[in-house]
């Protein structure tokens, strides 16, 4: 994916398409349109200080009993009526540019600190969003988001969990092709993490990432590499026999498909 930054031109970063998400080291659904007064009733401005530049901005949020819950893919991704909190899951400080997911936006150590205002606040031009966001919006909030990881030099899970949602965001346009290859490089991501971080990673138990890794390479046509993984999940002591009769039934698919 030779552009993954591409969007963020507007923002002041007009020359980061040559960064790489992951250094090298050992290591399909439509959303229906949100009505706009449907979801300013769940919204609310959430009052924030930046850990980056201290200063306070407002921040939209989604109330609790918002989200309606209409399915879910089999990647962990989940179709939601009314309102999309995964629209909001990304906190952008307007005042230095700083933006990460909500989980980790106070987490920020003191040195990625002084990555974001030598490398990020320079280029920022901050914009105004509208009330309420839609996919387009998240995806440019999504790569500012992982443009600041790779700044910071993040956790491999959290670049790979910020591609992941940002392939989320394309799959609800229907961009296979962009979908495709922020699931590659949520792939490549999360294979390191496996490798390297301690679990839970990035929320998930060695059984859930088993099985997400099978996933992944199931919807890249990686059939073999997911069959392994899959394998794993069924053999893996103690893990759930929901999450193994996930992996048994991607499985099957995967057989149906190449006839085995």
């Amino acid at each position: 994916m030779d552009k993954i930054f591409s969007g963020l031109e507007n923002l002041g970063f007009n020359n980061v398409n040559d960064l790489k998400v992951f250094n090298d080291q050992e290591a399909e659904k439509v959303a229906a349109p949100i009505k706009k007064l449907q979801a300013d009733s769940f919204l609310f401005d959430k009052e924030m200080k930046c850990p980056v530049c201290n200063l306070n901005f407002k921040t939209k949020s989604v109330k609790v009993n918002g989200p309606r819950v209409q399915s879910r893919d089999t990647d962990f991704f989940i179709t939601y009526a009314v309102i999309n909190p995964y629209f909001y899951d990304v906190w952008l400080c307007p005042h230095c540019g700083y933006a990460a997911m909500k989980a980790d936006f106070p987490k920020i150590k003191s040195y990625q600190i002084e990555d974001i205002k030598n490398k990020i606040s320079p280029k920022w031009k901050g914009k105004s969003y509208p009330e309420v966001y839609d996919e387009n919006v998240a995806i440019e909030r999504y790569k500012l988001a992982l443009l600041n990881a790779v700044v910071m030099n993040a956790k491999d899970s959290t670049k790979s969990m910020i591609c992941l949602k940002t392939a989320w965001m394309y799959r609800m346009l229907g961009d296979n092709t962009n979908e495709c290859s922020f699931i590659e490089k949520s792939l490549e991501g999360f294979n390191r993490a496996y490798q390297n971080e301690d679990f839970p990673i990035y929320g998930l138990q060695r059984f859930s990432l088993l099985y997400l890794l099978g996933e992944l390479n199931r919807r890249l046509d990686n059939d073999e590499e997911a069959l392994i993984w899959f394998g794993k999940v069924l053999t893996t002591y103690g893990a759930p026999e929901k999450v193994k009769d996930m992996a048994r039934d991607m499985r099957e698919l995967i057989k149906e498909k190449s006839n085995i």
